[in-house]
């Protein structure tokens, strides 16, 4: 019996979504961990999420820690939990915990960019839009100057 399928586009019960979540393989569960990038860092690199990697640095948007912001100490993919440093929960008997975040409550503010392969990935949408804008521009002077011919 297959537990997950890719083939599946979605549905409105409830039940399956959670089904879906529940038996996603770990390179789905990725897209799961992905967090909204701060307007200064959309603008700067042209994404509007990236996954959250420890030794980023968020801000907490929703819930008791709201604006508050801290380093991701642990980012659990099984459980879609980040654990964010400076932020603690109590518990029963009094210990102290890191608390849990869902990563659509927070947002990043700072990129951890010692992975060569994430700064590739960030350099190379730029370069890409970068190329764009030019082509387009030099679409356009073509047709112009080939206007002015006629």
């Amino acid at each position: 019996m297959v537990k997950f399928s890719t083939a599946w586009k979605g549905s409105s019960k409830g039940r399956k979504q959670r089904k879906y979540r529940y038996n996603a393989p770990l390179h789905v569960r990725q897209k799961f961990l992905h967090v909204h990038l701060s307007p200064e860092l959309k603008k700067k690199y042209g994404f509007r999420n990236l996954q959250v990697r420890k030794n980023d640095k968020v801000k907490v948007t929703r819930g008791q820690f709201a604006k508050r912001d801290g380093k991701v100490e642990r980012v659990d993919l099984k459980r879609e939990i980040v654990y964010v440093t400076g932020m603690e929960s109590l518990k029963k008997d009094g210990t102290k915990m890191l608390a849990k975040f869902h990563p659509s409550n927070l947002m990043i503010i700072e990129l951890n960019l010692d992975d060569n392969n994430r700064k590739q990935k960030l350099n190379s949408k730029n370069n890409k839009e970068n190329d764009a804008d030019k082509a387009i521009g030099k679409k356009d002077v073509k047709t112009k100057s080939t206007e002015n011919k006629k």
